[in-house]
């Protein structure tokens, strides 16, 4: 199967919030709208990038760079799609883009009770570094995770 990885389009962010709401905000009120999805597209400090299998999104990755590091706001991959290395791409491709941009750390909320992107991101070399209490929507506590890009950095901003 071949997957294309490129930065997003408006005509996909219809598709990319239903992912959200399905594959990531699933028990809990969706805050990743099409409009939210399109105010990324066109804001500079977002990327959004989209892994397609000819014309079909099969995953995406919405990521906030800010001063020092980018920070995961959604990952998210097709269950048709899943665990064939498509979601290790897109984080792949976002480290690459921030380690260009000088950003010194990649930085995401998971789900405590989701045992496997836990799993997932642990084997990309992230790793806690707190808990947000209540955090989904009063349901469900948020690990911060962090994964360090460039050596030599002394102290870590919380997520």
């Amino acid at each position: 199967m071949r997957i294309r990885l490129g930065l997003a389009r408006r005509r996909e962010a219809p598709v990319i919030a239903l992912m959200s709401r399905d594959l990531v905000e699933h028990g809990i009120p969706s805050s990743w709208n099409e409009d939210r999805v399109l105010n990324c597209l066109v804001d500079s400090s977002f990327v959004v990038v989209v892994a397609r299998h000819i014309r079909q999104v099969a995953g995406f990755a919405i990521a906030e760079f800010t001063y020092n590091k980018i920070h995961l706001d959604l990952l998210a991959v097709s269950q048709g799609y899943q665990r064939q290395g498509i979601g290790r791409q897109l984080i792949e491709w976002l480290e690459s883009s921030a380690k260009t941009s000088g950003r010194k750390i990649m930085s995401l909320e998971v789900r405590a009770s989701n045992t496997g992107a836990m799993g997932f991101y642990n084997r990309l070399g992230f790793y806690e570094e707190s808990v947000k209490h209540d955090y989904y929507a009063g349901k469900d506590d948020a690990i911060c995770l962090h994964r360090r890009l460039n050596s030599g950095l002394a102290s870590i901003d919380s997520c």
